[in-house]
This record gives C-alpha cells, structure tokens and sequence, in this order.
C-alpha cells in the first residue's frame, strides 16, 4: 500500500508526501518478518509474497517517483534509466533469493534494493526540502540513479548488520547510538535519512578499494 501511494503521489507532484511513504515501507518491510517469526507464522509463502512487495516498493515505486521528480526532462535517457533500476533490483532480488543459504549472513552481495530506495527516495526529499526541482538536477539524478542500480547487482559486500541480536545482552553503546540516530532523524528526516543510506551505499565500494590496497601491499 505505501510503494502504491508513493506512485500516486508522485503523479500528483506531490514528491515529500511520495519518499516519506517509500519509507513507511522500509518500516514495514523491517517489521513484517519479525511479527511472522514471533506469531509462528513462517511460510515459502510469505518469503515469495515478501520478495514482490519488495520488487513493488524498492523497485518500482522509487524508480517512477525519481522519474517524475527529475528524469522525465531527459526524454528517452530518464525512462532508460529509471527502467535500468527496475530491472537491477529484479536481478538483485532473484540473485537473493538463491543465495540465501549459501552467503556468508554477515554480509550482502552488492547493495540491498531496500538500501537502494533509501539512497533514491531520500535524493528527492532532500532536493525537495531545498526547493530544488529536479527539472535542474535532471542529469545529476540520471547518474545518482545508475551507480545506485549497478551497485545493487555488483558483487561488493555491505555489511548486512544481521549480526545485531537484540534478543540477547545489548551493549548500552548500541542503544545510546540507537537513541541517537533516532534523535538526529527526529530533528531533520530529510537531511538526515540521505546522510545514513549514502553513507551505507558508498561503505561498500570504499571498503573494496581499501581490501584491493591491503592485498596489493602484501603481495
């Protein structure tokens, strides 16, 4: 229901209204699994069900808000790119799903299409938020959109936090940072929001280049 009202949202130029819902669906997408595994609720069902409202919400919908917002001036290279996303993510999401038993859990491999449509639905509250059309920064969204799409179906790791067991002792500095993470998002969403999904979008490839310089200095 949020990917979907993103959409008619965008279509009606209302974009703010559009990244907040396509957040309110990160929201869900991180609540769902935890209330079926806490009801006993686990099925093949659900994961199937689960991996298309993810291709609705982290695919489509950011892909057709940014498209509104800022590449339709392009002519055929904005709906070229906003097509590119969508079908990275499908990739993304079908690479996944077959690899899920055979990962290691600790990380991704290439970013996380709900990363991915932070990175996007938080570009476009941003330039919303300082009055900037996206009629201006058309060709800057056109290259924001295709990194963000090749890294979804590249092979870099990102740190996937799955590790972070909340049913066991949490350390009083992760619940500080916690505390203050949802402080900071608090005070200003949109600002904020960019500055955490860029930064985890960008940790990944500056985290292969450090890897290639470690093992060029030891060979």
């Amino acid at each position: 229901f949020a990917g979907f009202f993103a959409i008619v949202a965008a279509m009606k130029g209302n974009f703010e209204t559009a990244a907040v819902a396509v957040f309110v669906a990160m929201l869900m997408d991180g609540l769902d699994g935890r209330v079926a595994r806490l009801t006993g609720t686990e099925s093949e069902f659900g994961m199937q069900y689960d991996s298309l409202s993810d291709m609705m919400c982290f695919g489509i919908t950011p892909a057709l808000v940014v498209y509104s917002w800022g590449l339709r001036y392009l002519g055929k290279i904005g709906w070229l790119a906003a097509f590119f996303y969508v079908a990275a993510t499908a990739l993304r999401l079908a690479r996944f799903n077959i690899q899920t038993n055979q990962t290691d859990k600790k990380f991704f491999v290439g970013l996380s299409c709900t990363a991915a449509a932070g990175v996007m639905a938080s570009v476009v509250w941003v330039g919303t938020d300082f009055s900037i059309p996206g009629k201006r920064i058309s060709e800057l969204v056109a290259i924001v959109t295709l990194v963000i799409a090749s890294l979804m179906v590249s092979n870099i790791r990102y740190y996937s936090f799955k590790e972070l067991d909340f049913k066991e002792h949490v350390p009083f500095v992760t619940l500080l940072l916690g505390l203050l993470t949802y402080l900071l998002i608090a005070w200003d969403p949109p600002k904020v929001l960019f500055a955490i999904f860029s930064s985890y979008a960008l940790s990944g490839p500056l985290l292969w280049m450090r890897a290639q310089i470690v093992r060029k200095f030891r060979s």
